[in-house]
């Protein structure tokens, strides 16, 4: 069988050998394309923190909101808003005159009561008969002396109430009534006093995330009117009991202690804090999502020498963005991030 003569050119190999080139190159090329489109992360340290953050505002520990006990014509008003106050100081005061009024027509109604007492307890039958209806007409006078008595106390207990006092030192955040001469309202006229050296940042902490919490664990706390400040300290006091958040989830309610040193805190200033439960320093990590969670365990996609291949790894510390990684992977190594 004779060689076909085509075979024989040199222009023939010449153009072979410039195909056999041209495939190459496009395959390298291809092959680098899919290299350079892949995301990919090389193992290395880090220092983790896994955290968990809410949000707040500041709040106070010590507030009072100041009432009457009962109804009358504002007299004297010692104060107006953002005043400070000491502990015990008067704030305002209503008309006292019809109290003092009351007060002593009570006391005349025990004097009445109280010969109408003496007289009973001074009769005395020997009569038999008479002994039992006696004994009840002494019990009714003494109840109705207790009564009278207790009509006294409370005319008094109401005159004492005529003046408000404050319990706390502090400033008044709320004054309802500033000028006398109105009438004073039960449910609306109030003064409430904030002490400011008991301020705290108050934040509503997820039901899935309070059990990591621990009173003692550090905390960064950041205002929303002072964005640039950071503000350092810790979990304080957990409440018992949990509230409803707006989304209408379960919440807890945590403390965090501030620093009354610092001026610009003012109350129900909103903000942000994020809790430290957890850290690992200089330790091998990945994204967590070059990593993929199966029955069996967790996996990630290696990349060596172009070629993939996957390995089983086991994880430690787990942050929002960051898997610690305790088994499985070597420092340097790539790992492909899936699409």
């Amino acid at each position: 069988m004779s060689i076909p003569s085509v075979f024989k050119k040199p222009w023939f190999w010449f153009f072979i050998i410039l195909l056999a080139l041209a495939a190459g190159l496009f395959y390298w090329q291809r092959q680098k394309k899919a290299r350079e489109a892949l995301e990919t992360y090389q193992v290395s340290r880090k220092d983790l923190q896994k955290t968990v953050t809410a949000s707040g505002k500041i709040t106070a520990e010590r507030e009072v909101t100041l009432r009457f006990q009962t109804t009358g014509r504002l007299e004297w008003v010692g104060v107006k808003k953002g005043d400070r106050v000491k502990k015990w100081q008067a704030i305002a005061s209503i008309n006292q005159v019809e109290l003092e009024k009351s007060l002593k027509k009570e006391l005349l109604d025990y004097m009445n009561e109280r010969w109408d007492f003496d007289e009973t307890m001074d009769v005395t039958y020997k009569d038999q008969a008479l002994t039992e209806t006696i004994r009840i007409a002494k019990e009714k006078a003494q109840f109705d002396l207790d009564r009278v008595v207790l009509d006294v106390e409370i005319a008094n207990i109401a005159k004492k109430y005529a003046v408000l006092v404050a319990p706390i030192d502090g400033i008044v955040t709320e004054a309802t009534d500033e000028q006398p001469g109105v009438n004073v309202s039960l449910l609306n006229t109030q003064y409430k006093i904030v002490d400011p050296d008991s301020l705290r940042f108050t934040a509503e902490v997820e039901e899935l995330d309070i059990g990591l919490v621990q009173e003692g664990q550090s905390a960064t706390i950041n205002l929303d009117a002072f964005p640039d400040e950071t503000i350092k300290s810790r979990v304080g006091p957990i409440d018992f009991t949990a509230t409803e958040t707006v989304g209408g989830s379960t919440a807890y309610n945590i403390h965090f202690p501030l620093n009354h040193s610092i001026n610009f805190h003012r109350l129900d200033m909103n903000g942000d804090v994020e809790i430290v439960i957890e850290t690992e320093d200089n330790v091998l990590s990945i994204p967590i999502e070059a990593v993929v969670v199966k029955e069996d365990g967790k996996e990630v996609t290696v990349l060596e020498d172009d070629q993939q291949m996957t390995k089983q790894i086991t994880t430690g510390l787990e942050t929002d963005d960051y898997y610690e990684i305790a088994e499985g992977l070597n420092e340097n190594e790539v790992v492909v991030i899936p699409e």
